[in-house]
């Protein structure tokens, strides 16, 4: 039998093992199911951990998380778009048994690096493979990071598939996991091969231009090239940048809604600097590594917010556009978040309803225009992107 130990609170200069030792002496194997730094100006900085104890002799009954197969199933599902949503739509088919078919306009992930540095060395875009398109979506070349700001039961499956095709283990207890844009760029192919090698057809530089319909009902996709895929069961993961899915879609007579968004800029300080904020006299602690933060305000007057968000320590701002005439910038850290800065979008919301009223676009427009006027004042001042 089991038990459930929470709030375990560990000073940075002792071990979890030599306190569950004098907590629980003759205990089993044990499982961290979170762990977090307490970092309040109250007390000195210490880990929180929640932890699973077997008795000694036990063993621990890990979640395999078993999927139920579907028998003779009908027709292949088609899935547009290979970020995270498109990737992992595609897992759960083929894990229960459904062949599916998956399109990507850009390239898979060894390909599309070679664009993106053309990029950033040069300022030459390409317009399939930068850091929004191509395999992995856009979180596979800007931070790896691994927050929904959600509660699903969904979240420990996913993080059970990434340490298995090659995520760190910690990720499944971190209170803000995080692979590191780094490795997660290695995670991304074994799980390719997987989908593969189990039913899942993959079109890379295959761009999906229209969605077919007959009446209301959804029927299938037509490519780029002109080839015809039928199916009822649509799957569409184009992310937030494929915006001319998003006309296509409102071509076709797709009810869209606008929706509320946050807007901002990115900050860069000194990691040194978040370290001694935050931990204090303990910042150079090497079990603590590079700290991060978290900000927001709320008027309540006019009803906005103001927060941080996507802080990424020890990492990079870097330049994420995907049109040649509009700036984007992003942040990323690699695992081992061993750069000398930190950074942070500091963002403010934007209601959709208050802002454009029934445009349903103008959150769109509004960030295009704002790309643009960036991109013009760089070219003024003589610089290139």
């Amino acid at each position: 039998m089991s038990k459930i130990i929470q709030n375990l609170e560990i000073p940075i200069d002792k071990d979890l093992e030599e306190k569950l030792q004098w907590l629980v002496p003759e205990h089993g194997p044990y499982r961290i199911l979170r762990q977090s730094v307490d970092a309040r100006r109250s007390h000195s900085p210490h880990f929180v951990y929640t932890v699973e104890v077997a008795e000694k002799g036990e063993t621990l009954q890990l979640p395999e998380f078993k999927l139920e197969k579907i028998e003779n199933p009908k027709e292949k599902p088609l899935i547009v778009g290979t970020g995270p949503a498109g990737l992992f739509a595609a897992l759960r088919f083929v894990e229960r048994g459904v062949p599916c078919v998956l399109f990507e306009r850009g390239s898979d992930s060894g390909e599309r690096i070679k664009g993106i540095n053309q990029y950033w060395r040069y300022g030459k875009l390409d317009p399939r493979n930068n850091v929004c398109f191509g395999e992995g979506g856009a979180g596979l070349y800007s931070d790896g990071k691994l927050i929904t700001r959600i509660k699903s039961p969904h979240i420990p499956y996913v993080m059970n598939r990434l340490v298995q095709f090659g995520a760190p283990e910690e990720i499944q207890w971190l209170s803000n996991p995080h692979v590191g844009s780094d490795r997660i760029r290695r995670v991304i192919p074994k799980l390719r091969e997987f989908l593969r090698a189990n039913g899942c057809e993959i079109h890379f530089n295959t761009q999906v231009t229209e969605v077919l319909t007959e009446g209301t009902q959804v029927v299938g996709v037509r490519t780029e090239h002109g080839t015809e895929f039928r199916s009822p069961h649509v799957v569409m993961a184009t992310g937030h940048s494929a915006e001319d899915m998003i006309n296509h879609l409102r071509d076709i007579g797709v009810k869209l809604d606008g929706k509320s968004f946050a807007m901002g800029l990115r900050v860069e300080h000194s990691q040194a600097s978040i370290n001694k904020i935050q931990y204090r006299q303990f910042s150079e602690h090497p079990k603590l590594g590079a700290a991060n933060y978290k900000l927001a305000h709320h008027d309540n007057k006019t009803g906005i917010g103001v927060y941080s968000f996507c802080m990424c320590p020890g990492g990079y701002v870097l330049s994420s556009g995907t049109e040649a005439d509009g700036i984007v910038c992003n942040g990323m850290s690699n695992y081992n978040r061993n750069s000398p800065y930190a950074n942070a979008a500091i963002v403010v919301s934007i209601d959709h309803d208050k802002n454009f009223g029934d445009d349903v676009f103008g959150g769109m427009k509004m960030r295009r225009e704002l790309e643009t006027r960036a991109f013009n004042s760089v070219v003024a001042a003589g610089g290139n992107t």
